[in-house]
């Protein structure tokens, strides 16, 4: 039997790069002060279909939406935001600002599987509920960029950045993309005719043909940014340049949905085909209020755990083990003892069970160890082990009470 189209069985160094991502993640956003925190993988569908749009993809043709026993509409979660808000608002979280958190784990869309986007995908991501400043903007375009700095991707990347200004600029830059949109009416595919009256901006962000040549020529949201929202931006961009953060502003970078305000970003690279976004985030403040959870600023960003994993040049070694090798059922007892107590001192372990000396030592070989513990019967009597050394061929008869002392890796 094969895996269901758009999953995949995760293992050795695929499992290992993967789990690098979000191990270096984790290290790196917890020195910016936030706490891990893991939602529900279904949530009530409303909390995505209400928030993300209904006229947005996610919504209309990518969700995975099943009625439970008892007859509620249930979504496997496609995305992180929503479901971290959810739970801000739900666990009554107003009154302890601004809150940190992050999360890690996979997501659910229905769409065409290709290279590092499939259907059952992984997402890190980050969300600073309750500051209004730029500081908030800064401070998490920095850590996506240390993020991926500890990842050795730094050179693959780059940072773009773009304003959507606030609920005025917004208005405004709407009432200009509506007239010309309308311009070009018959240009345009049918999805986006059917979002020009809901949500024109989604029709910039449209993979459609037709639409992208619309879409060249369209205004540029700069154009309609009020002085309070250039300040902003002007801010954000002057913070980057003081971290020495590389960036470059792309006026076609939008979010469609109105809930977002202010600073949109991605990191993008070259390295994975057309489809070069590998980690996307901006400034949401409309959501929690969107929610029921009252006028709270907010800010994120999510990356790709497979695509970045797919960035990563070398494989993730995991550390090389020791090999502890009985010679004789008699001295399979103490060789668990051994084992145990290796172990339980922190070093990786690969015990022996079963073959002559010869085939013993090289499957410790095949399995890259670093030294062998060979237990013979004389060895046990006198409570003794030979320590041999697999990259030299060396070896050494110790008391067994001595073997930690005589293992440096």
């Amino acid at each position: 039997m094969q895996c269901v189209r758009g999953t995949y069985d995760l293992y050795g160094d695929a499992k290992r790069k993967m789990k690098k991502v979000t191990t270096t993640g984790a290290a790196v956003v917890e020195k910016y002060g936030f706490e891990e925190i893991e939602t529900p993988i279904f949530e009530f569908t409303e909390v995505f279909s209400r928030n993300l749009g209904d006229t947005s993809d996610i919504v209309t043709k990518e969700m995975y939406c099943f009625n439970d026993k008892g007859g509620e509409s249930l979504t496997l979660r496609p995305e992180g935001t929503a479901g971290v808000v959810r739970a801000f608002v739900s666990n009554g979280m107003q009154q302890n600002l601004p809150v940190k958190f992050y999360y890690s784990g996979p997501m659910f869309r229905y769409e065409r599987p290709q290279k590092g986007r499939q259907r059952q995908f992984t997402q890190f991501g980050v969300e600073l509920l309750g500051v209004e400043s730029p500081q908030a903007d800064i401070e998490v375009i920095s850590m996506a960029y240390e993020f991926l700095e500890k990842l050795g991707l730094s050179g693959q990347v780059t940072v773009e950045i773009n304003s959507l200004g606030d609920a005025e600029s917004r208005d405004a830059y709407r009432t200009k993309l509506v007239s010309y949109l309308k311009e070009h009416f018959n240009e345009l595919s049918e999805d986006s005719k059917n979002r020009l009256d809901k949500n024109p901006l989604r029709i910039l962000d449209s993979k459609e043909e037709c639409d992208k040549i619309v879409v060249e020529n369209a205004p540029l949201y700069s154009e309609s940014l009020n002085e309070t929202s250039r300040k902003f931006f002007a801010d954000v961009l002057k913070g980057l340049d003081l971290l020495g953060i590389k960036y470059r502003v792309n006026n076609r970078l939008v979010r469609g949905l109105d809930y977002y305000s202010h600073t949109v970003f991605e990191l993008t690279t070259d390295k994975l085909g057309a489809q070069g976004t590998v980690l996307a985030g901006g400034r949401y403040d409309g959501l929690v209020s969107q929610m029921g959870g009252g006028n709270i600023a907010g800010i994120g960003w999510a990356g790709g755990v497979e695509r970045l994993a797919m960035l990563l040049d070398e494989n993730v070694d995991l550390p090389r083990p020791i090999a502890v090798i009985p010679v004789g059922e008699d001295t399979n007892d103490f060789a668990l003892q051994i084992a145990y107590k290796l172990r339980l001192a922190g070093f990786r372990v690969e015990q022996s069970y079963s073959g002559n000396m010869k085939k013993r030592i090289t499957k410790a070989n095949k399995l890259n160890a670093v030294k062998a513990v060979i237990i013979g019967s004389e060895e046990m009597e006198n409570n003794e082990v030979t320590l041999k050394d697999l990259d030299s061929g060396e070896q050494k008869n110790i008391k067994a009470e001595n073997l930690l002392k005589e293992i440096t890796l």
